[in-house]
């Protein structure tokens, strides 16, 4: 069995906890993992896979990386490591500036055509399991983003139904902090690229990391404590 000690072993454990505590799959699921070239959506591919040798749940992968044309884009260092690994891929290309001119491209309209190419794929493929990199850290700053600049409450759930039941999206590392992901990825040498988007270090969600981070120093328990706090909602006291 792969993964005995170290990162590998703490955070293949988490990402079996979230699994169980969210019923995240079934026998014969054939689930599509999103992967950007990041730490993350490649630990996340890396530690499904290994999985696969001893969970008594029997459910098949393929990699899915959507290329959205960047100058320098991670389509052939992808490829090389899925054929390297003997995992299952498929990559599809979308021209980003087919019908959008440059200046109006955001973070948000990246988003939501990778995501829209995405799932127009799993469906094609015959997924109903779409598994998304994101993990303790980034629900956490999406609740902050949401109460700061949106007035709401709200974050992302570990298994979100979608389009009616026709896609599931799981996220398998909602249990891992970011810093155990960036051990396991150091650890087992993954090809991680950095963001090749030139908004990445001014995002809204840097912002709230190092919020975050500031907190860190004075309530070692902060991040855990805002996460548990999303399922201890006491209505009697809300408005």
């Amino acid at each position: 069995m792969a993964f005995l000690e170290g990162p590998g072993f703490y955070l293949s454990k988490r990402v079996g906890r979230a699994m169980t505590d969210y019923k995240m799959l079934e026998d014969g699921d054939k689930v599509a993992v999103a992967v950007s070239g990041g730490k993350d959506s490649l630990a996340l591919l890396k530690i499904l896979k290994e999985r696969q040798s001893f969970v008594p749940i029997k459910y098949s992968l393929i990699a899915l990386h959507i290329d959205l044309g960047h100058p320098r884009s991670l389509a052939v260092p992808l490829r090389r490591y899925f054929e390297k690994e003997k995992i299952p891929f498929h990559i599809v290309k979308v021209d980003i500036l087919k019908k959008t001119k440059k200046k109006d491209i955001d973070c948000f309209w990246c988003s939501w055509n990778r995501r829209k190419s995405l799932f127009e794929t799993a469906i094609r493929l015959g997924c109903r399991k779409v598994a998304l990199g994101h993990h303790k850290d980034d629900i956490i700053e999406t609740m902050l983003l949401n109460l700061f600049f949106h007035g709401e409450i709200s974050a992302m759930s570990p298994k979100q139904e979608l389009f009616k039941g026709k896609i599931l999206l799981i996220r398998p590392l909602a249990h891992v902090e970011e810093s155990l992901i960036k051990k396991f990825a150091k650890e087992n040498k993954l090809p991680v690229q950095d963001c090749r988007c030139p908004q990445s270090l001014i995002s809204s969600r840097q912002k709230m990391a190092r919020i975050i981070s500031g907190l860190k120093r004075s309530c070692p328990d902060v991040k855990t404590n805002i996460f548990r706090s999303i399922q201890r909602i006491k209505t009697e006291y809300l408005p």
